[in-house]
């Protein structure tokens, strides 16, 4: 049996948190505190796992290896402000958008080792993937354990260049949201046909799961599982027509990143 997680305080039991929380807890944990005042994130507590409402019912003798920061950065600054104590000490993981290392390093001290991740919504089932930049002071131990518990959703990737973490937001922070709206778009085209809706809603769905299913089995890129499927002038091929169009997808694609990878930059001057 694999060594049980050191102890770890999360500050912020919203979605991400407790997907990540469930993430650790099937790995192992010796002892988590979660900060959260709502009166849901109570419903978090284990036999290991501690859920309070403020810093200031955590014992001073508790000593975490990591803090996660899991909160919405409108109350970033209120969150970090009680934290200085354990910038000699713990590895702070944040996944909150649009707060860079440098904003946390002023809010922490300069000594504080900071990781800034990425993480999406597919956390929540193990098949997340989350993109992570170390802070300068970080230790090569501290690293890894940053690894370990963003491993506990899906894949990481970690990126020397801070600046990514920009259009990492827009790409695979927001894509789970432009695959949905791809289902919600297949399922109106089939009502459009005259498929009634609840087949159509299953076929949108089925679809979408399915080929995603294909491109987790195969190691071929995406352009060659598309061009398999696609017969030439089959009705596949009538359809991609449209959308490769260099007015259809490809130009709305690349706008709708630019705009989200814009707005991440903006985040952290607000």
């Amino acid at each position: 049996m694999s060594a049980l997680l050191p102890p770890l305080l999360l500050i912020g039991g919203g979605k991400m948190g407790s997907a990540m929380l469930a993430g650790w807890r099937e790995r192992g944990v010796s002892r988590v505190v979660v900060i959260d005042p709502s009166a849901q994130a109570t419903m978090l507590a284990t036999e290991r796992i501690t859920v309070v409402t403020s810093l200031a019912a955590v014992s001073e003798d508790f000593v975490p290896s990591a803090i996660v920061l899991a909160v919405k950065p409108q109350v970033a600054a209120e969150a970090v402000a009680p934290l200085t104590r354990f910038a000699g000490s713990a590895v702070f993981v944040s996944i909150m958008a649009g707060k860079p290392i440098d904003w946390l390093s002023r809010h922490l001290g300069a000594a504080a080792a900071i990781v800034r991740a990425m993480p999406n919504t597919p956390a929540a089932i193990r098949q997340g993937i989350t993109v992570a930049c170390a802070g300068a002071t970080v230790s090569s131990s501290q690293r890894a354990l940053a690894e370990i518990l963003l491993a506990a959703v899906g894949v990481v990737e970690f990126v020397d260049d801070e600046a990514l973490l920009d259009p990492v937001t827009a790409v695979s922070g927001g894509g789970p949201a432009y695959v949905f709206l791809l289902v919600e778009l297949l399922e109106s085209a089939a009502a459009e046909q005259g498929i009634p809706p609840a087949l159509a809603r299953r076929l949108a769905r089925q679809t979408v799961i399915g080929a995603a299913g294909l491109l987790a089995a195969s190691d071929e890129p995406a352009e060659a599982l598309r061009r398999a499927v696609t017969s030439p002038n089959g009705t596949t091929e009538r359809a991609l027509a449209v959308l490769m169009h260099a007015t259809a997808w490809p130009a709305a694609m690349s706008q709708a990143i630019v705009a989200a990878t814009e707005r991440s930059r903006a985040l952290a001057k607000e």
